[in-house]
């Protein structure tokens, strides 16, 4: 009887002690066991940055998929099921697919050390090679210059998206070596679109290029989007789109959709397909209204959202986006890892909401103790308190203050947990 995707990914978890570990030499030994696929891909667009690279990918897909491309698409991590990971054509992978593809891979390895990470980006290649499609979307896992998906020679389009403070451990203490690690994916002679971004981010990203001869088509110089009168407006060289905004809500999706639009224009797409990109791409837990399941039936009469972030850049964007919504009370619920700059998450958020309840996030080793998340709340200037878990913590904001906003936020392991309970 053959495993099941589940069965051989708990094995591969345990292929390697450390988690994260970032050099490349492990995925080209697999790779090369593999057959190399990774050299059989369709025109691939490479995607780093420190927020909004899902969004922006799920916005470059909708825009390509409107106008009949088929598309790959690699992101990571997944909310509820691994299979959210790997699209081929436009769909997630099957059961039977992600089982024979992880068990190639895992016979392939042969037993020797190498990531979680690692070996599933493999079977992404592997999987990718195999079916016929006319674009491949691959999203930066950590990083850039040493991520697993940097083994790609010549991508059609690389894109860095804003680079701000995370993953310090890994990426450096300061805004110039990180974004020199996302950077990493620059290719010599092929074009980068370049998100916002601070001055000592962009001045390294700018470098880089020019050494490697990397065309930039960068924000405020070569495109610019905006909001005016309800619409979202985008200029380049190629001249003015005058669009809708964003299904995707908040004010960060509109920089987003610019650089979205700025990779699909270079691309030749046409007006059809820039407004199918800003009106049809969906993301999941980014800002994301739950409307049925048993959560939201927990919830009453108020309303229940969801999002993933998890920096102080999140923070800054949830806060943007409160403060355009419709005036409502609003409390959160709020789970983080203990790797992460909490205070600096919360600090933006603190003028926009009445109160938070910290939970612990089930089943994440890593996670923060709901004691400690309450703890950086009340230091950041919010009133808080702790719940056993979200179920709980909804049904007591629920019952104190009806018809209330409840935004469950500070981590994407805990957006994909409420997923799953959610149904």
């Amino acid at each position: 009887m053959t495993e099941g995707s589940d069965l051989i990914l708990a094995r591969m978890m345990s292929l390697h002690p450390k988690i994260i570990d970032l050099t490349l030499d492990r995925m080209h030994r697999l790779l090369a066991a593999l057959g190399n696929p990774e050299r059989r891909l369709p025109p691939l667009i490479h995607i780093a940055g420190t927020n909004g690279k899902g969004s922006t990918q799920a916005m470059i897909r909708a825009g390509l998929q409107a106008r009949g491309d088929r598309v790959h698409a690699y992101t990571s991590p997944h909310l509820a099921r691994f299979h959210e990971r790997i699209r081929l054509a436009g769909e997630l992978i099957s059961e039977a697919d992600l089982t024979r593809i992880l068990d190639e891979c895992d016979r392939a390895n042969g037993g020797e050390a190498i990531t979680f990470f690692e070996i599933t980006t493999c079977a992404a290649f592997l999987a990718f090679a195999r079916t016929p499609a006319d674009w491949t979307l691959l999203e930066v896992g950590l990083g850039g210059r040493l991520d697993a998906t940097n083994v790609i020679d010549v991508p059609r389009l690389t894109i860095i998206t804003p680079v701000s403070i995370d993953h310090q451990q890994y990426l450096g203490e300061t805004l110039p070596e990180i974004a020199g690690e996302k950077a990493g994916i620059l290719k010599r002679g092929v074009p980068c679109v370049v998100g916002p971004q601070e001055e000592a981010g962009l001045e390294v990203i700018e470098a880089k290029a020019a050494r490697l001869g990397s065309p930039l088509l960068v924000h405020g110089q070569h495109w610019r989007a905006w909001e005016e009168r309800g619409r979202l407006i985008f200029q380049d060289e190629n001249g003015l789109l005058d669009l809708p905004l964003p299904n995707l809500p908040g004010p960060h999706q509109i920089d987003n959709a610019g650089a979205a639009l700025a990779a699909l224009r270079h691309l030749g797409a046409d007006e059809a397909a820039c407004e199918a990109a800003v009106t049809l791409a969906y993301w999941p837990a980014r800002m994301q209204r739950l409307t049925h399941g048993p959560l939201v039936e927990a919830a009453g009469t108020c309303e229940l959202w969801l999002d993933g972030g998890h920096n102080p850049a999140g923070g800054q964007a949830v806060a943007a986006t409160l403060a355009r919504m419709a005036p409502k009370s609003t409390y959160l619920v709020c789970g983080m890892l203990n790797t992460k700059d909490v205070g600096g998450y919360m600090r933006p958020l603190a003028p926009r909401v009445q109160r938070l309840t910290a939970i612990s996030i089930p089943g994440e080793p890593n996670t923060l103790p709901a004691e400690a998340t309450r703890d950086a709340a009340c230091g950041a200037g919010i009133e808080a308190d702790t719940a056993e878990d979200a179920l709980s913590a909804i049904q007591k904001i629920a019952k104190l203050m009806p018809g209330a906003r409840i935004l469950i936020c500070g981590s994407l392991y805990l957006a994909g947990s409420v997923l799953r309970e959610n149904g």
